[in-house]
């Protein structure tokens, strides 16, 4: 199992915690942010493979922003998973 930690942009949440097992997402954490969407979004994505994930989340956008949370735990978990092939 290894951890990641995401540095969010353009987000309420400042960082996202990510632990994997493979390509399954054991645990997510955001630091700030809207606790209880966010914390909803922790529970339902554990167990599942990040390629569905990504698939869901990358692109969404929170009002004029150009991101969102969704967004950018879609970029945390491609670079968590890029950072674990390479460790």
């Amino acid at each position: 199992m290894s951890t990641y930690e995401y540095k969010t942009q353009g987000t309420c949440s400042k960082k996202i915690t990510v632990e994997l097992e493979g390509k399954i997402i054991k645990a997510v954490k955001f630091e700030g942010g809207c606790a209880g969407n966010l914390s909803g979004i922790s529970k339902l994505v554990v167990g599942m493979d990040i390629d569905h994930v990504i698939e869901r989340f990358a692109g969404n956008t929170c009002g004029p922003r150009p991101t969102s949370c969704p967004d950018q735990l879609a970029i945390a978990l491609k670079e968590a998973y890029a950072a674990q092939q390479a460790g």
